[in-house]
């Protein structure tokens, strides 16, 4: 289905659904769209024939704003623009992330205060379209004038330089603009400004930060619901009338969510503890702040996407030039530094629900690391003991990760840029957040089956809500009754708990 980028609001499922390749980017033609978008570039034309003094256009950049450049050379600035900022180092961003910061890019200049061309406009949904994406390396930006570094890969690309992924082959840019049967485009006097300096990584890796947060914030109460019916806990926690005394939204729907599964919630159940430990009992309290915190976010990063955020920019509608900061990233930074100390917690409380599942002190019978193993092999055989040591390194990781980026401001650029967000770098540490977050949800996943199989056993019955869940768990991966490596079922569980599967 088509995303119409035409200047009115795009949603992070927009973005996502772009990034993945489940939607096709698609330019407006509508007249007052286009004729928005003209006004102006026009208005930024009159001014340079009747001024001939912007900052970025016929000046140099940042504390060089100084230095006048020649009005018949303006057209020449912004190659040295996207050239000297050719600095990137780390990774490539992945495909997804790409097309994210594509699309984010895009919407930004669609709001039509940038001044660029249609064009440049046609150039850009064309990458997303055919699938041409710049290689851009991850690192380099500080987060305030935008993200210059790894958006000037996008700016060389849409001009024919440097690399871009293309029928999944590395390629200089030029090659793959000749197979799309498309020009190289010559950037107008501040088009590789508006490119540039502008928040669109920070902002299309924040997209795709939420919507695994908010998957993982879903399996977390699914998989508590399991950890309770393995271990044989009690559901009335979770009772409505008990969340109904301290309302925090996001509590509200763990906890519903977890008792959906359980089922009534009412119903006297024999257990051998009068209460769970925090780790199950606490549950709806530790992902309800992930939920809480998804939902103030979602606010900040679709105000950021639909932005204009370079600098200056361009008023079509009054003729005005505007000068200011717009590529600050700050609402992107704290948004992003807050999800990802959510989500860490989160995995923290799936660790601490894998470490009861696993120990035959707080298990409730079951057997020691869920070894299905029984009679002369069960002496052999361990269980999930690495999965839980994985497991436990895979949440010391990401609590260690938690440590804000907007924290660490550092004045650069020669004291122009004094006071810098750092989004771009909260936003890559949430996504690596998210990624150690999810390998914990995976063990999880593996310990419910395990721990619900074999209370089974015992002739304890699957809740049936909780049912059509644990025959997805049966139907991915056999009961471990000998030792096996499970690296293979891991990673396939991992693919499809990051693709929302789960």
């Amino acid at each position: 289905m088509p995303v119409i980028f035409d200047g009115t609001p795009l949603t992070i499922e927009a973005v996502v659904a772009l990034a993945r390749r489940d939607a096709t980017a698609v330019l407006s033609d509508a007249p007052a769209f286009q004729a928005r978008i003209t006004r102006g570039m026009a208005f930024l034309d009159q001014l340079l024939e009747e001024d001939g003094r912007i900052y970025g256009v016929t000046t140099g950049y940042g504390d060089s704003c100084e230095i006048t450049v020649p009005v018949e050379r303006a057209w020449e600035l912004p190659v040295h623009l996207y050239t000297f900022h050719g600095v990137g180092l780390g990774r490539l961003l992945d495909a997804d992330e790409t097309r994210a910061v594509l699309a984010a890019r895009l919407a930004s200049l669609c709001q039509g205060y940038s001044a660029v061309s249609p064009a440049l406009l046609a150039q850009l949904t064309a990458f997303l379209e055919h699938d041409v994406l710049p290689c851009i390396p991850a690192e380099g930006s500080v987060g305030a004038s935008g993200d210059l570094t790894p958006l000037s890969y996008v700016a060389a690309a849409l001009c024919g330089e440097r690399d871009v992924v293309y029928g999944g082959r590395r390629q200089p840019a030029a090659e793959a603009l000749a197979a799309i049967g498309r020009a190289p485009l010559r950037l107008r006097p501040k088009e590789a400004l508006a490119i540039m300096n502008g928040t669109a990584v920070m902002t299309g890796l924040a997209c795709l930060a939420w919507t695994r947060a908010a998957n993982l914030a879903r399996l977390a109460a699914t998989l508590t619901a399991g950890a309770v019916a393995a271990v044989d806990g009690n559901p009335y926690h979770y009772d409505e009338a008990l969340f109904r005394a301290k309302p925090h939204p996001g509590q509200l729907r763990a906890a519903e969510r977890i008792r959906q599964l359980l089922g009534d919630s009412r119903a006297p159940r024999h257990a051998s503890r009068l209460q769970d430990r925090y780790s199950l009992r606490c549950a709806p309290h530790v992902i309800g702040v992930l939920e809480d915190a998804l939902d103030w976010s979602r606010g900040w990063i679709e105000t950021e996407l639909n932005s204009a955020n370079d600098n200056p920019l361009v008023d079509p509608d009054e003729s005005r030039l505007l000068h200011g900061g717009h590529f600050y990233g700050g609402h992107i930074a704290l948004a992003m530094d807050a999800l990802k100390t959510a989500v860490a917690s989160v995995a923290d409380l799936l660790d601490r629900q894998l470490a009861t599942l696993v120990d035959t002190r707080y298990n409730n019978g079951l057997p020691a690391n869920l070894s299905g193993a029984t009679g002369s092999e069960a002496p052999l055989n361990h269980g999930l003991k690495a999965l839980q040591i994985g497991a436990s390194a895979w949440t010391a990781e990401a609590l260690k990760q938690t440590m804000p980026a907007t924290a660490f401001s550092r004045s650069t650029e020669c004291h122009n840029q004094d006071k810098v967000s750092m989004g771009t770098i909260a936003s890559r540490d949430c996504l690596r957040v998210l990624e150690l977050s999810e390998q914990v949800a995976v063990a999880m996943l593996v310990a419910v089956r395990q721990g619900i199989a074999l209370r089974q056993r015992t002739g304890h019955v699957v809740p049936q809500p909780l049912q059509p869940f644990f025959a997805r768990l049966e139907d991915a991966m056999p009961l471990l009754t000998r030792d096996r490596a499970l690296e293979p079922e891991l990673r396939t569980l991992l693919a499809q708990v990051r693709e929302g599967q789960w």
